[in-house]
């Protein structure tokens, strides 16, 4: 296969959500020689169409976490060589959690997985975080963006609860703060004070790229 039939299968394995098609290109590309940041390249482009799939109701989340499986399979793939990349790149952390009261993880989990491949350094504080937790993770890591997430109604005023506390340390003004989750709105974020709201993995990782850029 040529590189180009190999980028083209790669592309369309993700799409169709084939793990060992695509597992299996990322390592025929490496062997031809494509760049790896070439090959994160595509992948990103497939998982942009994946989202605006969903976005169209033609993908559900089964499909939304499939894909993030498949992203975290491929990136670990790609790893050895995207490193002296990475490492020369401005690194940006992110300290992100669910919020205290809540024990779902899926849409943490997936958020993460989509926003690594922009390369950011990632702190996972996990789930039923409580808000000083966040305090002392900012405080401790120095991470440009806070990510909080809630799926219950009775937990989103935790997400509030976090900024005031970063307030009171000083600390609200040295990050982005991004929330989401089932029931939270744009609204609502605007409301508590967030900088922004994403409404899934793949808004959230359009906002903070964005970001990054700027």
């Amino acid at each position: 296969m040529t590189e180009k039939d190999i980028e083209k299968e790669l592309f369309e394995s993700f799409i169709e959500l084939s793990e060992e098609r695509v597992l299996k290109c990322c390592k025929e590309a490496l062997e031809k020689g494509i760049d790896a940041e070439r090959i994160l390249n595509i992948l990103t482009r497939a998982l942009e169409e994946i989202g605006r799939r969903y976005e169209r109701g033609e993908y559900f989340l089964a499909e939304l976490i499939a894909s993030g499986e498949i992203m975290k399979k491929a990136t670990e793939i790609l790893r050895p060589s995207l490193a002296k990349e990475i490492s020369s790149m401005k690194k940006v952390r992110m300290v992100i959690g669910t919020v205290e009261g809540d024990i779902h993880d899926i849409g943490k989990n997936l958020v993460i997985t989509i926003v690594s491949s922009l390369g950011i350094d990632i702190i996972d504080l996990g789930v039923d975080v409580p808000a000083e937790k966040f305090v002392e993770a900012v405080d401790k890591f120095k991470p440009k963006i806070v990510g909080m997430s809630a799926l219950l109604t009775t937990t989103m005023n935790q997400m509030k609860n976090v900024i005031e506390a970063l307030k009171k340390a000083g600390l609200r003004d040295k990050v982005k703060v991004i929330v989401g989750g089932r029931p939270v709105t744009e609204e609502f974020a605007k409301e508590i004070g967030a900088d922004a709201y994403g409404e899934d993995a793949f808004a959230a990782r359009k906002i903070i790229s964005e970001w990054m850029a700027a």
